[in-house]
């Protein structure tokens, strides 16, 4: 029946001559205008990958026909703060799309691609669930041409560095990523990172920050991010920003206060944001970072070191009670853990108590050594306030987006961003909450991020526009997916469309892959 229901609708697309025909037909649906931040009621057609026509179309044909009625029908999502990392490997990209998100950024933190032409060549050849677009990173660059060493690089080599951005820029790259956090972007001064957003403002780039610090020294880390945004002539985005730590909490009245002066300064800063009171990263993030120059084998030595090892050990003591791991070891929940996979989903404090250990700060100490030693893990970090997500997420600057990586159900423990960024920002933040309306909430995951990523033919939905559409039910839009269980795709989005091909279908992932590689011009 169903064939024939299909061979019927083909026949009656192919023999009506004075009918008006469409690829996609979308009826019935509540549209949102993200020009205007508000919606209206129409019909809106698709023809190969552009929107055709927005009206009253009800006597239009179609190859077929959606039913939108009581469902929002906005621009596609944008999530400018993804790890793709493994895109190759999962090109379907499918935990992103059943979101409603249509393209990504990414190679965020310092970790983007280089050289980027080749990467971008070989990307193009797979055929992808979404659409990417890339930042080259600062820590990449500098790992190719200096390693991990713990010092400010030559002027060849700052001058290789240049190149390597300049390589990335032309190949396409919409900017710069820093993860001046991490190794080795940390052991890199401001003059540096100026000097790097110089070439990437001089072709169009935007700048992107994990800052230097998010805990104790978030305040001179935002600083730091807007100066180099000054200094280089470059717009900046404040990338997953948060208040790390208790002795942080309500922070952000200040970082917004600083954002908004900056502003009014002419600086151009933006912020993303996920909607969770957890970060995620490497379990190394609570070792101090000169204890991690030269790689694994030099923090071994360091360890092995009485005195060096007593002063690590003080500093990660330092870092569970003050900073990422929150003044209690249960705040630190093992993702991902290769060498001893029953951690997964389980806390410091777990693993504690089943060595036989009193959960204080130095046995937790003691047991981030051994687990660096054993080749690290990705953890949870519960030590985000509930106060500050929402103070962040009121700022009609701050876009949304998940900071999240490609997942498979069963795959690990990941953080539920993974899967429910935009549904719960959606189900629980907007329909719940009520902390913001849908109308700006759906402006910070297209409008606001295409206009920041210089996207001309995406993020609204206009005639002649790429027809990256999802359609979201706003009464059961929901994450799905927790802390403790998080392998759960959200609800609430029956159909999304990218560059015209329905992607999924009465909230199935089909297998038409129409995603593109994006290339700034």
């Amino acid at each position: 029946m169903k064939k024939l229901f299909l061979l019927i609708g083909t026949l009656f697309f192919a023999c009506s001559p004075n009918t008006e025909k469409f690829d996609i037909l979308i009826l019935n649906g509540s549209i949102y205008d993200a020009e205007n931040q508000s919606f209206y009621e129409a019909d809106l057609g698709i023809k190969g990958d552009k929107i055709a026509k927005i009206g009253d179309l009800k006597d239009a044909a179609a190859r077929q026909t959606i039913d939108a009625t009581g469902h929002v029908v906005s621009p596609g999502f944008i999530d400018v703060h993804s790890h793709i990392e493994a895109i190759m490997r999962m090109p379907d990209a499918e935990n992103f799309v059943r979101q409603g998100v249509t393209t990504v950024l990414a190679g965020p933190d310092g970790r983007g691609p280089s050289p980027m032409q080749p990467f971008l060549d070989s990307l193009s050849t797979y055929k992808l669930g979404l659409n990417t677009a890339w930042l080259v990173g600062h820590n990449t660059i500098r790992r190719n041409i200096m390693s991990t060493e713990n010092r400010a690089p030559t002027e060849e080599e700052l001058e290789d560095m240049k190149s390597a951005v300049a390589e990335a820029m032309q190949s396409g790259a919409y900017g710069l990523s820093t993860g001046l956090k991490y190794v080795p972007g940390s052991f890199s001064n401001i003059e540096e990172v100026i000097a790097l957003s110089k070439v990437a403002a001089q072709q169009g780039g935007i700048y992107t920050s994990h800052l230097r610090e998010e805990g104790l020294g978030l305040i001179e880390g935002v600083q730091e991010a807007i100066q180099i945004g000054k200094e280089a002539g470059i717009p900046i985005v404040l990338t997953h920003h948060k208040a790390i730590g208790k002795p942080m909490w309500g922070a952000s009245t200040k970082t917004l206060a600083m954002v908004d002066s900056a502003r009014n300064l002419g600086i151009d800063v933006m912020m993303d944001q996920y909607p969770y009171t957890a970060s995620s990263t490497g379990l190394s993030v609570l070792i101090p970072t000169w204890a991690m120059a030269g790689g694994q084998e030099e923090f071994k030595k360091r360890i092995d070191d009485p005195a060096t090892r007593k002063k690590i050990k003080e500093e990660i003591m330092f870092n569970i009670e003050y900073d990422r791991g929150g003044a209690d070891l249960a705040v630190v929940q093992f993702a991902n853990v290769s060498w001893k996979p029953d951690l997964n989903g389980k806390t410091l404090k777990d693993w504690a108590i089943e060595k036989g250990l009193e959960p204080t700060f130095s046995n937790g100490a003691e047991l981030v050594i051994e687990g660096q030693l054993n080749g690290g893990a990705s953890c949870i970090f519960h030590a985000i306030g509930e106060e500050d997500v929402k103070r962040i997420m009121r700022h009609p600057l701050a876009m949304v987006a998940s900071d999240g990586g490609l997942a498979k159900p069963g795959q690990g423990h990941p953080h539920p961003r993974s899967y429910g960024t935009f549904p719960r920002v959606l189900g629980h933040y907007v329909r719940d909450e009520k902390v913001i309306s849908l109308e700006l909430a759906l402006a910070k995951m297209t409008s606001l991020p295409a206009d920041r990523l210089g996207l001309s033919d995406r993020g609204y939905i206009k005639v002649g526009m790429l027809a990256d559409i999802t359609i979201f039910d706003p009464e059961t839009v929901d994450e799905g997916g927790t802390f403790e269980d998080p392998h759960h795709y959200p609800a609430g989005i029956p159909y999304v469309i990218v560059n015209g091909t329905i992607t999924v279908d009465q909230g199935e992932m089909t297998e038409n892959r129409a995603g593109r590689v994006l290339r700034k011009k």
